[in-house]
């Protein structure tokens, strides 16, 4: 990975999108490629969960994916490290453990 915290952010987050879109088409393809019904079928159910589960899991994992991209921008337009709730300097502690966050930890309570 980049020593760049945001690039490898951005970098980690795209795979967790990559894999997580290969694991929900899988699950996709196997259900349809069955004869279960989720709604009768003691299986379906289960089926049904595991796909809303990675549904989730793909959704988090793509807004993380956005909000690294914006921290991105902001870096590129003078604006990374300021908290955009109150104006103030986001902490480096902060910005060390959630390389993407939008605001400061007063701002994030």
């Amino acid at each position: 990975m980049s020593a760049d915290p945001l690039e490898s952010e951005r970098v980690a987050a795209r795979a967790a999108v990559e894999a997580l879109t290969r694991e929900f088409d899988g699950v996709v393809a196997a259900s349809e490629s069955s004869n279960a019904d989720d709604e009768h079928d003691p299986e379906g159910a289960t089926i049904a969960f595991e796909r809303q589960q990675l549904a989730a899991l793909l959704a988090a994992a793509r807004q993380r994916l956005a909000d690294a991209d914006a921290a991105l921008a902001r870096r590129a337009a003078g604006g990374y490290g300021v908290c955009q709730t109150c104006g103030r300097p986001i902490g480096t502690e902060r910005l060390a453990a959630r390389p993407a966050t939008r605001t400061c930890i007063d701002c994030a309570r």
